[in-house]
């Protein structure tokens, strides 16, 4: 039996959703490329410490380090760590810290890409926006024109035809914002004459 199906197991997108893959996949590709050998390091090393296998090598070093300090005692009158373990402790706060810079290092570098991305999402929206307040004003112009439809003021779509001024709308957001965070004592009192 003969298919036509593909052996590709790809799927196929249509090519405006392939060309957002596309962008999307550069966009990271970049994001990688402009990576310094030493982050790429950092990333690789924050890769080792969050999988789970770390937990269970960091407490076999701890049970295998107290076993020998504690039977060395014993047996042998010596210790290289005599309880409560000072090195032990020294050697657990160096990792911590090393393993914390680690972190901080590799999440900037994701904080980065997440910052490009609300970048291209708030984009995207700006112009969708823009094309949607586009073809309400041509369905609008399109109502007027058209003979076989009832000629009748729509003032709600007039106003969704203008594309927002996206100054504009992030300065009436930050004037909300101000006014909902003010507390009692900041409100502003209302003109007129003071008392004597």
């Amino acid at each position: 039996m003969v298919t036509d199906a593909p052996n590709d197991s790809r799927t196929e997108f249509p090519p405006h959703i392939e060309q957002t893959v596309q962008a999307i996949a550069r966009l990271h590709q970049a994001h990688h490329e402009r990576a310094t050998s030493m982050e790429r390091l950092v990333d690789r090393l924050t890769g080792l410490v969050a999988r789970p296998a770390f937990i269970g090598v960091t407490a076999l070093v701890v049970v295998v380090w107290i076993t020998a300090s504690l039977a060395l005692r014993r047996y042998e009158g010596w210790s290289l760590d005599n309880p409560p373990f000072p090195w032990l402790q020294g050697a657990a706060e160096l990792v911590a810290i090393v393993i914390t810079t680690l972190i901080l290092t590799s999440q900037r570098r994701k904080d980065e890409l997440s910052e490009l991305r609300e970048q291209l999402t708030l984009e995207l929206a700006t112009m969708t926006e823009q094309k949607v307040a586009k073809l309400i004003a041509l369905m609008e112009e399109q109502r007027r024109d058209s003979p076989q439809l009832a000629d009748r003021v729509d003032t709600e779509a007039e106003q969704m035809s203008a594309p927002a001024d996206p100054e504009t709308v992030v300065e009436a957001i930050r004037e909300k914002v101000g006014e909902t965070n003010e507390s009692p004592a900041q409100t502003v009192k209302p003109k007129g004459r003071t008392p004597k």
